[in-house]
């Protein structure tokens, strides 16, 4: 948390429109603004500790703007409901757990499923995590899980949309129709229509 401070609070802010100078632009409407800016004092209320607020964010030009600024909790615990709810904006939970196990429960009883991932030095732990976990997209010293667009994208649970994900395989069977056709030949049709069933030898 310490080391994530100081990088939290060089984020810059901005429109769409300033390209590679802004690290990320507004959220997409008030409503949405005013969701995540709920769902951070909620946090508060629920005694999580606030180490950056984003809330009343504003920008000189675009006071009317759907900015949140860079939100950073700790000792968010799992009956909290912004670790409930997927927040959909600039806000980083820190939850902090006693072992491995425990931590890994915390994933899977997670009702959301769309990516998840495990920094280790460890190819048994990197192994086990991988294998247990009930998440659609799994990093292992990767950040953010999301595969090339030749693999499927997509994630279990209440991340899930559909029957089929996006990208790869799925994508070709979501824009294809398919017919299945099943077929048994005899012989002898050729010489017309028969009505009657033919005793077996």
């Amino acid at each position: 948390v310490e080391k994530l401070v100081p990088r939290i609070e060089k984020l810059k802010v901005g429109p769409y429109t300033a390209g590679e100078d802004v690290d990320y632009g507004p959220v997409i409407t008030g409503a949405a603004k005013s969701r995540i800016e709920g769902l951070i004092t909620s946090g508060v209320d629920q005694g999580a500790k606030l180490v950056v607020d984003g809330r009343g964010f504003e920008m000189q030009g675009y006071e009317n703007g759907f900015f949140v600024g860079p939100s950073l909790f700790d000792n968010v615990t799992p009956h909290m409901d912004n670790y409930k709810e997927e927040i959909f904006g600039p806000v980083l939970s820190q939850v902090r757990t006693g072992s491995y196990d425990e931590a890994l429960e915390l994933v899977i009883d997670n009702p959301y499923g769309n990516g998840t991932a495990i920094y280790t030095a460890d190819g048994d732990t990197a192994r086990d995590f991988a294998h247990r976990v009930n998440v659609g997209m799994v990093g292992i010293n990767f950040p953010i899980p999301v595969p090339l667009s030749y693999h499927t994208f997509g994630g279990w649970k209440k991340s899930a949309f559909g029957d089929l994900n996006q990208y790869g395989p799925d994508a070709f069977r979501f824009y294809t129709k398919t017919k299945t056709v099943t077929a048994r030949w005899f012989s002898g049709i050729k010489e017309g229509g028969e009505f009657n069933f033919k005793a077996m030898d």
